[in-house]
């Protein structure tokens, strides 16, 4: 019964010292005038600008990344099963249920075997695939080149 009283006291000291603080930044809020030695003159005219230095971007151009609308799609491998829906994914043509080649293309996400069949899986989107892969190592000029780098 203790405890009641002395938790209800400490909660009512916490409200009274929150209304103190929200009445004392209201009282300063409207007391607030401008500092007269940041307003200028009604009349003053502006000092000229000067031209912002012209410099080169921040990364070399084989530094850079290409953007999300300059690739035509990403990939990245898939050792595991893909359980979708309670329901482990298997290809189409082979059954095989591992060792996949996810790509996203086109907001599409394809699978790929290792025997090369590619199924369309709607069940997965692009974000799914953004939440799941990590960062691109390199850039492909061609899907067979990419296919070589992944060792498919």
């Amino acid at each position: 019964m203790f405890h009641r009283i002395r938790r209800r006291r400490a909660e009512e000291e916490i409200a009274g010292i929150l209304r103190q603080q929200a009445e004392f930044q209201a009282r300063m809020a409207a007391n607030q005038a401008p500092l007269p030695h940041l307003a200028q003159p009604a009349g003053a005219p502006e000092p000229p600008a000067e031209p912002a230095p012209t410099v080169d971007d921040f990364l070399p151009p084989e530094l850079r990344v290409p953007s999300h609308d300059q690739v035509e799609g990403r990939m990245m491998p898939w050792p595991w099963p893909i359980v979708l829906d309670s329901e482990v994914v298997a290809c189409a043509a082979c059954e095989t249920y591992r060792d996949w080649l996810i790509i996203s293309t086109r907001d599409q996400v394809w699978l790929r075997c290792r025997a090369g069949h590619e199924q369309l899986e709607p069940r997965l989107d692009t974000a799914w695939f953004n939440r799941h892969s990590g960062p691109s190592d390199a850039t492909h000029a061609t899907f067979e080149d990419c296919l070589r780098h992944l060792g498919h």
